[in-house]
């Protein structure tokens, strides 16, 4: 893979369903209510459940390993939460690389992931391409 700093990865948009709410927080093991009863989300001030952080990182995740091919490998992923994700949206995620050493194999990576109401994530993604 020939790789230069300021290459844009090609972007990925996602469905946001109640379905994928519900099944990343069960998935890591956040039972908070706001992420799968629309009741107690609203008693909270929410319009409806939203996607909890560790699905988001899951899909920073996938999105720069689907670009980098399943030999890379994450090293660190650095993510800030902005606007919720709610269900009837869609999110799309972006992203730059901001640094690569062809000698170490080491890249980092910029991502964005943008709703209708503005970025739910942005933040960098470390990771390492085996070497030759």
């Amino acid at each position: 893979m020939l790789i230069h700093i300021g290459d844009e990865l090609p972007q990925l948009s996602l469905e946001i369903t109640p379905g994928l709410i519900v099944a990343g927080a069960i998935a890591s093991r956040d039972y908070q209510n706001v992420h799968h009863d629309k009741d107690a989300a609203q008693a909270l001030g929410s319009p409806d459940i939203f996607m909890n952080i560790l699905t988001t990182n899951g899909l920073v995740g996938r999105f720069v390993t689907d670009w980098a091919g399943p030999l890379a490998r994450l090293k660190k992923v650095s993510i800030r939460l902005g606007v919720p994700n709610y269900p009837g949206d869609t999110m799309v995620l972006s992203g730059d690389v901001l640094a690569w050493d062809p000698t170490s194999g080491e890249c980092q990576v910029s991502v964005k992931g943008k709703n209708g109401l503005g970025y739910h994530v942005t933040g960098t993604v470390d990771l390492a391409f085996p070497q030759e």
